[in-house]
């Protein structure tokens, strides 16, 4: 992940071989081209720069690129938002700066823990950048409660989804997860690529997970802002949720996830189910502590 420069030359070219020429208004000279999508010169062309001096930004050397030259490479290259966003990142990254090595946050302030009690209905948690969950309210314990249950500290969504077995059962939709989470995590190693926790995340996972490193090395990123989420929950069975994703203004680095249901809906009714399961695990807990004498 601190190679930037090895990352700026596999994220460019990796970019530019999805792009057929003829997608572009180029003529594809010649049947035989070695290698797929856009040729270098081609790139150069269509961003309005010398072949030379890509060449240069694809071997790694992004420092000093002016945004309009970012911006044009991004047009080019038809990078969605979060693309765009990391390859300013890359820039950012490779800029000749002393490196701070940057921690995630791992705490929430109080403040943030009573908005989400204050959800009372909704499941909700917050995240930071390496997907830990710092803080969640009852809902949202009981809804992940697979993930809480992972012995391995601290709770992570990502972790949980490629090395505890139980993840495929509980995403319906694995295969999309799996994809969602390795894109998100490289859009996080972008913003803050010398976090030694985040490095040691993904070490962790390339080490242990054959499935995260083919994920990780096809090098696409992605923000997860909003959307439908489908899972199997051990108690009251399937779930379709929608969640929104908000970064918290106050708390940089730090997005609150919650989740609802459309009324009336077969969700809705499994979250009311959830919570009295809830309130009876805690009365039963309750009843079991020993009363002052």
């Amino acid at each position: 992940m601190a190679d930037t420069r090895a990352e700026i030359r596999e994220f460019l070219s990796s970019r530019r071989a999805r792009i057929a020429p003829e997608d572009t208004g180029l003529t594809a000279f010649g049947g035989n081209r070695r290698v797929p999508g856009l040729r270098r010169e081609e790139v150069a062309l269509l961003t309005g720069v010398s072949v030379d001096y890509y060449v240069r930004l694809e071997r790694g050397n992004l420092a000093g690129a002016s945004e309009s030259v970012l911006d044009a490479l991004a047009r080019t290259l038809r990078l969605d938002d979060a693309e765009r966003e990391y390859l300013f990142d890359l820039a950012r990254a490779s800029a000749p700066t002393l490196h701070k090595k940057k921690r995630a946050s791992t705490t929430v302030r109080p403040a943030v823990q009573q908005v989400l009690d204050a959800l009372a209905d909704a499941p909700a948690w917050v995240r930071n950048g390496r997907h830990d969950i710092l803080a969640a309210n009852r809902m949202g314990r009981a809804l992940y409660a697979p993930v809480f249950d992972d012995p391995r500290r601290p709770v992570n969504t990502t972790r949980f989804t490629y090395l505890n077995p139980a993840a495929r059962e509980f995403w319906r939709d694995y295969d999309r997860i799996a994809n969602d989470a390795a894109a998100m995590l490289r859009l996080e190693a972008g913003r803050n690529p010398h976090d030694p926790d985040l490095i040691n995340l993904v070490g962790e996972l390339s080490t242990q997970s054959e499935l995260f490193r083919e994920r990780w090395a096809s090098r696409d990123v992605m923000h997860h802002r909003s959307g439908v989420k489908r899972l199997h929950h051990p108690v009251v069975g399937d779930l379709d949720l929608n969640f929104e994703s908000m970064e918290l203004p106050s708390e940089p680095g730090l997005v609150m996830n919650v989740y609802t249901a459309p009324a009336g809906s077969p969700t809705a009714d499994a979250l009311r189910v959830l919570a009295s399961w809830v309130a009876s695990q805690e009365s039963s807990v309750a009843e079991q502590e020993p009363r002052p004498s």
